[in-house]
């Protein structure tokens, strides 16, 4: 079971506790937050409380998550394009539409049923059974690089430091040339998967830098610095250029079916390692001095590519 703990800030005062936990970065519905406070499994200053409890300044609040019910993933052999493979990890360039891990609605046919196959089961459990192996996933419509863990030992190192970069195609035509977006990121309404700009989210950071204007859309290479739900897609649209093809958040489908929103590299950091006949012998002290970089890339895809023809 998972515990996180909020401390209530002076301007949150007074509100409901779904309403503040709502506002949080749970990955939860408040529907679903209203439930955990009626099972019990939200304390405040140590005691269970009633969902319509109003927050005072300073409240200590612990939401307790249970553990997720696994979908039971089975392996499917499905074509993969890896761009990176060793003992530890792989590196595969996601098509778009392509779901990553099993999910009611999806429950199979995912990246994650191809990953075990091709891993022969040995994928880590990263992220509970849930999410096997999947160190950063991204939505089903975004193409580009995913990484995964092969066993446990590697899915912490992993997880601690990925630096990436994506293709944008946002609607307008932008000033080349690079730019910030800094705006918080929340929870848009009591929608599950929506998300906005709004005073009450978690800090966000989007650097980018626009390499093409033209034919009224900018191709623009992003820097998400920090990894908030749709960061780079609600960046955009809070700017008044929402991504080419992002219903969600009021781009066009015209001109491509999905939204224009490419992983294109990935630099991540791997331990020193040597196969011996009874495993893999790994340098310690794991740090800065035994691990080494890697980097993987992966080219604009067609759709993309076509926008600017």
């Amino acid at each position: 079971m998972e515990q996180r703990e909020f401390i209530v800030e002076a301007e949150a005062a007074g509100q409901r506790i779904d309403r503040f936990l709502s506002g949080e970065d749970t990955g939860l519905s408040r529907s679903a937050l209203q439930g955990l406070v009626a099972e019990g499994h939200v304390l405040c200053n140590g005691k269970s409380i009633a969902k319509s409890l109003k927050l005072k300044a300073g409240d200590t609040i612990l939401l307790e998550i249970p553990d997720a019910k696994p979908i039971e993933a089975v392996p499917q052999d499905i074509p993969l394009d890896i761009v990176y493979e060793d003992d530890h990890l792989l590196v595969v360039n996601k098509p778009k539409g392509m779901v990553v891990h099993p999910a009611p609605g999806n429950p199979d046919g995912t990246l994650v049923n191809a990953l075990l196959w091709h891993c022969k089961g040995s994928l880590s459990g990263i992220g509970g059974e849930i999410r096997p192996g999947i160190v950063h996933r991204i939505d089903k419509d975004t193409s580009g690089l995913v990484l995964a863990a092969r066993n446990g030992y590697a899915a912490p190192l992993l997880a601690q430091r990925v630096e990436k970069l994506y293709y944008a195609v946002a609607e307008g035509e932008l000033p080349l040339g690079p730019g910030v977006i800094d705006a918080p990121i929340g929870r848009q309404g009591e929608s599950i998967i929506g998300r906005c700009v709004t005073p009450d989210g978690k800090p966000s950071r989007t650097e980018y830098t626009i390499l093409k204007a033209e034919n009224g859309l900018s191709l623009a290479a992003c820097v998400p610095v920090t990894g908030r739900t749709h960061q780079i897609r609600v960046h955009f649209a809070s700017i008044g250029h929402p991504l080419a093809g992002d219903d969600l958040y009021g781009g066009s489908r015209a001109r491509i079916g999905r939204q224009a929103l490419h992983c294109a590299k990935q630099t991540f950091w791997v331990p020193r390692c040597e196969r011996m006949p009874d495993g893999i012998r790994v340098e310690v002290p794991v740090d800065e001095t035994t691990l080494r970089p890697v980097t993987v890339e992966s080219p604009l895809p067609e759709d993309m590519t076509k926008l600017f023809v």
